[in-house]
């Protein structure tokens, strides 16, 4: 089964990232990858470090002459930025008075800042901030882009945009094709369906900046073609649901996650929210709505694959809020890093990318997944099977 980690720090040399049980034989578009890096570095809102970062995966193991091999990929993306803090940063010097010039003592309320200082004993809150900050997701888009082109080569399509920046909701057509949400989010730099909202958004976001304050949002997921039966009723840590509920958790500033109607589905009657069962000859069993999001008992039924986020506003603000010093215990306002107004448009990239690691993983926990052709004609016989059921 697909599996990886990630290791690197904001401002640190590099970001790291290991991917195992890719199948052999997948050939890879770098140039792809890149792209999915520099969008996530887009998107109106975005503060100043996106100008000094310019994106580039590197890859440095399990993959020759473009084509994977089968054994750890191992990524790097360089932090441009690094060398403005090559001192304060540095692996191995001992701490001098030089090299914690940027020592951060005061939490912001809605980081990780206080918390993970007490947890792991840092009395520089530097070496929390570090690690949390969202930077962390270039390295999930790159891996999540490399099962995105795994997931094309076995006919499974899937994106990621912007349904709602602060209280302005899209209202898009939730009937379009993934290929029809593609035209149109690229129309724009905040990766939304409808047109004539662009200028009210940026207007609201322009407005923000000024109070210094921040803004949240909400993103959808849609997954399309992906077989029925991944996942299983039998065990709740088997329900792929849940496991994608976790990991869209797990994407920074994240605090909801739906799946379909989620919770709308909470205020209607039943026979307003479950999906129809119907069967055709030629299609084979299928649903007349998808209220479900393209689940029932915790496995994939056949239907498009729904998953909504709603990603807090960024808890950095220029005009801080109240904090304590962890080492007076003073009350003073919280410390001020760089930051964005709102980072929702490349949160619809991280969450379509950490999307799209889980559906490869069960894909390659379901069926071998040693070798892509092998792994092709598997799913190609699985569907037919479904199919005569």
């Amino acid at each position: 089964m697909i599996n990886y980690i990630t290791a690197g720090e904001s401002h640190g040399p590099q970001l790291s990232g290991i991917l195992t049980n890719i199948p052999a034989g997948l050939t890879l578009n770098i140039d792809n990858i890149n792209a999915a890096l520099a969008a996530r570095q887009g998107g109106f809102g975005r503060g100043s470090r996106q100008q000094i970062e310019h994106d580039t995966v590197i890859i440095t193991g399990g993959v020759r002459h473009g084509i994977t091999l089968g054994s750890p990929i191992s990524l790097t993306i360089k932090n441009r930025d690094h060398a403005h803090w090559s001192k304060i940063m540095d692996p191995l010097t001992s701490p001098t008075a030089n090299n914690t010039l940027r020592k951060v003592t005061r939490p912001r309320p809605g980081h990780a800042d206080l918390v993970g200082g007490m947890k792991y004993g840092h009395r520089d809150l530097r070496n929390v901030l570090e690690r949390s900050s969202a930077r962390e997701t270039a390295m999930r888009v790159a891996i999540g882009q490399i099962c995105k082109q795994l997931l094309a080569q076995l006919d499974i399509q899937l994106i990621g945009y912007v349904q709602q920046v602060g209280s302005i909701s899209t209202n898009e057509d939730t009937t379009l094709t993934i290929q029809q949400l593609q035209q149109e989010i690229i129309k724009n730099d905040l990766r939304i369906p409808n047109q004539q909202l662009v200028n009210k958004i940026h207007d609201l976001i322009i407005a923000t900046k000024k109070a210094g304050d921040t803004l949240g949002g909400v993103v959808r997921v849609v997954a399309e073609n992906v077989p029925a039966g991944l996942g299983s009723y039998t065990n709740w840590d088997t329900k792929l649901d849940a496991q994608l509920a976790a990991a869209v958790m797990g994407v920074n500033a994240i605090k909801g996650v739906e799946i379909g109607d989620g919770f709308t589905a909470a205020s209607h009657y039943g026979s307003e929210v479950m999906d129809e069962i119907d069967w055709e000859a030629e299609t084979g069993w299928t649903r007349l709505s998808n209220h479900l999001g393209g689940f029932e008992g915790g496995m994939t039924n056949g239907m498009p694959i729904i998953v909504k986020a709603a990603m807090k506003p960024i808890p950095t603000l220029y005009k801080p809020l109240q904090s304590v010093d962890i080492q007076t215990k003073i009350k003073q306002k919280a410390n001020v890093e760089r930051s964005d107004t709102t980072a929702i448009v490349p949160a619809s990239l991280v969450v379509e990318s950490v999307v799209a690691i889980e559906l490869a993983k069960a894909i390659t926990a379901t069926f071998d997944g040693s070798n892509l052709s092998r792994l092709q004609k598997a799913i190609a016989d699985y569907r037919q099977e479904l199919n005569n059921y």
